[in-house]
């Protein structure tokens, strides 16, 4: 979320970050914060928050494993706070076993691009044979795909303040011509060794892939939490959705490194001194979709009123369960599962229903083991893997005839029998009706006093609309209107 102003992030009296307002006015990481308030003078500077930074790096690391399990964190090293090309946090993704599966090297990373960048953040990434190159070649801002073949001769020009030393070393190396990876190489192993240490050949040697660079791999957490402070308090709801879409990112990349999905996510609210506002959404079914997602939160929020400014938001998402795939239609003719108006997108209605109307709105409707038409149907929550069998149609005057005696029901039901004129013996709804099957004799309910006696008919009015008619068989009897057929 933007700042009204430029804005960068200070430690230790030095600009560690900055947007690109501030950039393009010559700011740079590095620079002295004196010096960069003098270049921006109304410059919003934000200490470091390594608590912060930690948890982002948690949350994108299990993020990264819908990639590949083997996910590696690598934090700045603490010996050496200074060194500003080791002070960033790095994720390391060994790929190798999930080339096949994405198609290569080039669509992983693209991928991995496209939602770092919905989720705000930027990101420097490099791929090499081994752990230990591949991230010195991102921190040194390289961007490329070395293979086995040109991993010595691209490594030898990256710069020495990419090693674990302090800048003692650096500066020892650098009084006897040694600036680079590859000038280091060149001198004699045995006097490096002596003069400043055997690590600082091992570090080389595992990137170089000559020793082993064991790592500890992440363990993603069994429920999904993501928080994001905001840069100014926002007042109202529909303008969080653009904050809350970087959450929604994380938590679909989360559920497909778990092949799961989930039927209740929460937007938190986060004020001031206001217990937190929490915005709830339901499905009907798992779901792992960003977009669909991100429909419902919109839907939520452009109806929420704030009682208080918002500081920070937060999404979780506790019962993480399994998804299995969906068969789609062979040729694509929107079958049961597949294609439009499959159970997917029956789904999604329902959803955004609810979001819009509330979950008390939206509900399915199921058989109740009783005679009575108006209590023969009971409220239930909507299945997603069940289509319902509706009332069948009737499609013509010789289908109702055929249908006589065998219980067919109207899926429109009034909510009360509605009294129809009766004009010699013949009942009326906008004219006579023409009796075309029947009658049906419903008679029950005596046990709880709600008890019917009653002849139902399927009838046609005067512009050939089907419906549901009965006769009162007790006094003092009559002609009412029940239902409509489609």
């Amino acid at each position: 979320m933007l700042t009204p102003e430029p804005c960068a992030i200070a430690c230790d009296g030095r600009i560690l970050a900055c947007d690109a307002r501030t950039a393009a006015r010559g700011v740079a990481p590095g620079l002295a914060l004196t010096a960069a308030c003098a270049l921006v003078p109304h410059l919003a500077v934000r200490p470091r928050d390594p608590a912060g930074e930690t948890e982002a790096l948690l949350g994108l690391a299990a993020w990264a494993t819908q990639f590949t399990p083997s996910v590696a964190l690598e934090f700045p090293d603490a010996r050496f706070p200074h060194a500003q090309l080791s002070s960033t946090h790095t994720l390391v993704l060994e790929i190798e076993a999930s080339l096949k599966l994405f198609g290569g090297t080039a669509p992983i990373l693209a991928t991995a691009r496209r939602e770092l960048a919905a989720m705000g953040f930027t990101a420097r990434i490099a791929s090499a044979p081994t752990a230990k190159s591949a991230v010195w070649l991102a921190r040194a801002g390289r961007e490329v795909a070395l293979d086995p073949a040109r991993l010595a001769t691209g490594l030898a020009d990256l710069p020495l303040r990419l090693l674990d030393c302090g800048a003692d070393t650096c500066a020892a190396l650098a009084a006897i011509g040694a600036s680079t990876i590859g000038d280091l190489l060149r001198l004699p192993r045995d006097g490096v060794a002596r003069r400043f240490g055997r690590h600082l050949l091992d570090e080389i040697d595992r990137a170089l892939g000559r020793l082993p660079d064991p790592r500890t791999f992440f363990t993603p957490p069994p429920r999904f939490h993501a928080r994001l402070d905001l840069a100014a308090e926002v007042t109202q709801a529909e303008m969080l959705l653009f904050a809350a879409r970087r959450l929604v990112v994380q938590l679909a990349g989360f559920l497909a490194a778990r092949s799961g999905g989930v039927q209740r996510l929460a937007l938190q609210l986060f004020h001031r001194e206001t217990h937190a506002t929490e915005v709830a959404i339901g499905l009907v079914a798992p779901s792992r979709d960003a977009e669909h997602f991100t429909r419902l939160l919109r839907e939520r929020l452009d109806t929420l009123g704030l009682r208080a400014p918002v500081r920070a938001i937060a999404l979780v998402a506790e019962n993480i369960v399994p998804l299995a795939g969906e068969p789609l239609a062979l040729f694509g003719d929107g079958g049961e599962t597949g294609g439009n108006g499959g159970t997917g997108d029956w789904a999604k209605l329902v959803e955004r229903l609810r979001a819009r109307l509330g979950a008390a709105a939206v509900h399915g409707v199921a058989t109740a083991a009783e005679h009575r038409p108006e209590r023969a149907t009971r409220q239930v929550e909507p299945v997603a893997a069940e289509r319902r069998r509706l009332p069948p149609r009737l499609p013509s005057r010789a289908a109702a005839l055929r249908s006589a005696g065998t219980g067919v029901r109207p899926f429109w039901l009034l909510a009360q029998p509605r009294p129809l004129e009766e004009i010699g013996a013949v009942p009326h709804h906008g004219g006579p009706l023409v009796l075309l099957a029947g009658p049906e004799r419903i008679e029950s309910g005596w046990w709880d006093g709600g008890d019917v006696a009653r002849d139902y008919f399927i009838a046609e009015t005067r512009d050939h609309a089907v419906v549901w008619v009965f006769r009162e068989r007790r006094a003092p009897g009559g002609w009412f209107l029940h239902g409509l057929f489609a």
